[in-house]
Order: C-alpha cells, then sequence, then structure tokens
C-alpha cells in the first residue's frame, strides 16, 4: 500500500476504535515508549568472541542450522543488528552476554573481565540504543564442562564462577552509569543432573550460598538491576535442575530480586502470560525473556500467535510496564539471521498494540458487574478489529518498511553483506 492508503486505512481504524473508547493515537504513543531488548546471540548462534571463530556451545545450549552469513567479528555484528534496527519501529535495548567481550583478540579469561572489554559497546550503543542488558556467560567453558558451575562441588570452581558473576555485575553497573538507564544483569547457570541425583538438597544450598555472596556488593538499582532465571531442563541435564522455578521463585522473593519468566522453561502445559500477575505481587520486577517453545526449550523465532498475544495482554493489564523488562531469547540458524531479529521483534511490538487497543476500562467494568457476556462478546470481537491498520501506520510514522516491504531489504544486504562472509 502506498502512504494515501494506509492513513486512509488508520483514519477508518481509528474511528472504530474510538466507538469502543480507545484513543488510538495515546496508544501508538505509549507503545513507542516500550523498548525491547534484543538477543545478541540470534546473530552468530550464541558463539561469542572469547576466541576467534566462536567458543564451541556446552552447558545445555544448543543451536541448529547453517544457513550462510552468520556475524564471525564485532563489526559484523554490529552491522546486522544495525540492519534489524533499522526495519522494527521505536527504540530498542540490546542483551548482551559476557562471551561478547572486546577483547582484542587476545583470551581473557571470565573471571578477569572489567568494564573496559566492553567499553566499544557502550560507545556504539550511545548513540543507536536505549540502553544494554547483560548476562553472565555460565556455559560454553571448561570450568562448566562437567554441568555445573555455582552449584559445583569443588569450591575453587565455585569460586571462579562467583568472580566472573561479580565481574559482569561491575561492568553492568558502568553500562548503567555510561548509557543513563539500569542495566539489567540476568543470571542463568545450566546446573543439572542428567540422571536422577541422590541429593536434590546440597546442590541448591551450595546455589544460593553463591548467588548470596555475588549480590553481597550493594549496587545503585538506578545502575544495575539482578535478576536470577529458572530452568525445567536441559540437554545433559534432564531429571534435575539445580536452579528450577521453585528455587529461583523463593530465591527472588526472599532477597527482592527480578524474576525472569523464559517462555520455553516451563512444562509444555504451563504458559508464562498466566504467571505475570502472581509473580508481581511479590517481586519488585520481572524480567521476561520472550521465545516460542515448540516441544521443549527450542528458543524458535516469536510467532504472532495465542500465547504471545497472552503475554503482551497481561504486561498491559498489569499496569506495571515500568517494573516489568521485555527481552527476546531466540536462536535460529537455520534461517536468515537478521531476519529472525526483524520477525520476532516485530511480532512482539505487534502483540503489544493489539493488547494496548483494548479498552481495558470496559472489560474491568463488565468483570466487576459480573457481566461476563459482555466481556466475552469484547474479547471476540476485537479480534476482528482493523489493529493491522494501525500497526502499518505506526511503521509509517516511524519511517519503517510496511507489510513485507522490509524483506526486500534483508534480502539486498543478504545479497550485498552476509553472502560474501565464508
Amino acid at each position: 500500500m502506498n502512504q494515501t492508503q494506509i492513513e486512509k486505512a488508520y483514519k477508518l481504524a481509528k474511528e472504530r476504535y474510538a466507538a469502543v473508547g480507545v484513543d488510538t493515537e495515546a496508544v501508538l504513543k505509549k507503545l513507542q515508549t516500550i523498548p525491547v531488548s534484543i538477543n545478541c546471540w540470534q546473530g552468530d548462534d550464541v558463539g561469542g568472541f572469547e576466541q576467534v571463530g566462536g567458543s564451541e556451545l556446552s552447558g545445555g545450549i544448543q543451536t541448529t542450522g547453517n544457513y550462510p552469513g552468520k556475524a564471525r567479528t564485532i563489526s559484523e555484528l554490529r552491522s546486522d543488528i544495525e540492519k534489524a534496527l533499522s526495519l522494527i519501529p521505536g527504540q530498542h535495548r540490546l542483551n548482551l552476554h559476557a562471551s561478547y567481550l572486546d577483547n582484542g583478540g587476545t583470551f581473557v579469561d571470565r573471571n578477569e573481565i572489567d568494564p573496559g572489554y566492553f567499553q566499544s559497546w557502550i560507545d556504539w550503543a550511545k548513540d543507536r540504543l536505549h540502553g544494554i542488558d547483560f548476562n553472565p556467560t555460565f556455559f560454553s567453558h571448561d570450568k562448566a564442562a562437567d554441568g555445573f558451575t555455582l552449584s559445583h562441588p569443588d569450591k575453587s570452581i565455585r569460586d571462579f564462577w562467583i568472580e566472573h558473576a561479580i565481574a559482569c555485575r561491575r561492568i553492568a553497573s558502568e553500562m548503567g552509569k555510561q548509557l543513563g538507564t539500569p542495566t539489567v544483569t540476568n543470571f542463568w547457570v545450566p546446573d543439572a543432573y542428567k540422571d536422577i541425583p541422590a541429593d536434590r538438597v546440597a546442590p541448591r544450598e551450595r546455589l544460593a550460598d553463591s548467588l548470596d555472596e555475588i549480590f553481597a556488593e550493594e549496587i545503585d538499582p538506578s545502575l544495575n538491576l539482578d535478576a536470577v532465571e529458572s530452568k525445567l531442563f536441559g540437554i545433559g541435564g534432564e531429571s534435575y535442575t539445580v536452579g528450577s522455578h521453585e528455587f529461583y521463585m523463593g530465591y527472588a522473593i526472599s532477597r527482592q530480586k527480578l524474576l525472569c519468566l523464559d517462555a520455553g522453561h516451563y512444562h509444555p502445559t504451563e504458559k508464562i502470560s498466566e504467571k505475570i500477575s502472581s509473580v508481581m505481587m511479590f517481586c519488585p520486577e520481572l524480567l521476561l525473556h520472550v521465545s516460542r517453545p515448540v516441544r521443549w526449550d527450542s528458543d524458535h523465532v516469536v510467532c504472532f500467535d495465542d500465547e504471545l498475544q497472552q503475554i503482551a495482554k497481561e504486561l498491559i493489564r498489569s499496569d506495571n510496564l515500568d517494573k516489568i523488562h521485555i527481552g527476546l531469547d531466540f536462536f535460529d540458524a537455520s534461517i536468515n539471521r537478521v531476519a529472525a531479529w526483524v520477525i520476532g521483534t516485530r511480532n512482539l511490538l505487534k502483540a503489544l498494540l493489539f493488547a494496548l487497543l483494548e479498552p481495558i476500562e470496559q472489560l474491568r467494568r463488565a468483570e466487576l458487574n459480573m457481566d461476563y457476556t459482555q466481556r466475552l462478546a469484547y474479547f471476540e470481537e476485537l479480534k476482528s478489529m482493523p489493529w493491522n491498520a494501525v500497526w502499518d501506520y505506526y511503521c509509517l510514522k516511524q519511517e519503517i518498511p510496511v507489510g513485507l516491504d522490509w524483506f526486500d531489504e534483508v534480502k539486498q544486504y543478504e545479497k550485498e553483506v552476509m553472502s560474501k562472509r565464508v
């Protein structure tokens, strides 16, 4: 569609939504204020830059596919991220792992990293991003080869990972200081047993003690916010995960840390959309890793499916967006990696827009009056409202490609840039 057609469709949509009490102009202003933390690891299949050519994945992490053109260097990864951002409306954040340090080609072990190894990332982000979020990297390392890090029975190995985690909090704090927005530092560890353990308690006691030592240093929350993330199981850790949902729920509440809910880290019958309202009652803030599990924690690119829409609705209905941090977590090497970012992020933003276009006050009044007929009628009618016309208009006003026009740009970028990476 051309500009005139988009504006005409939006005008009609604006009138339709006004009839049910929704101001689309206010909705678009609100949507523009919601940053999404885009996962750096989609661009290079979680390889990182500790070593030339990236690290060999281990610790419950696996990526599949061999689509050509993945980023091999920091400059290539940044170029790909910039291309993706140019096709996504709004201003967003970058979710960065510690293994993506800029070490100048000289190996630096993880307990020796400091803010200097990430200064180039900070400088690059200043004019491009809303901010950076951070993650200690507890996998793909010889001291994680037997499947345990912060809960390892060997104190010297625990101490190594504690030092790494403390260093990461200080790096994150410097990021927050220079970028003027708090860095969310997320702690996920792969510690798990492949088969049934004899002792489920001791590893969790060691993990809690390690986390307490890591968080002993007080850091200004305006610079850094700590989050802890659970997992149901992983490859090679199918029978017992030290950092289970119950463990981290208890830890986050008792220590008043952020709890990270990852869409793929639960039983297939569980949905994180159903957990958001409960978690927000007891945790100070919440971190989401939005992904798409297919039968397990497979981290597929986010689609505009029912669960994504429900997650977005819960976020908007909560009235707690200032306390909820939204990030993506997927790594699909079977498709163009820039396209994966664009598809996933645009779908998440579409879901947020769809949720913002709900006449929530009318729905709440109907529910309080026990008028469940009206509630259901509105829910169903909203599904066929012209929300996509509002989305197209939002992209137009942000000078972002509308519809599939973005795909043509990705294919051109693939031809001119990514195809030459051999």
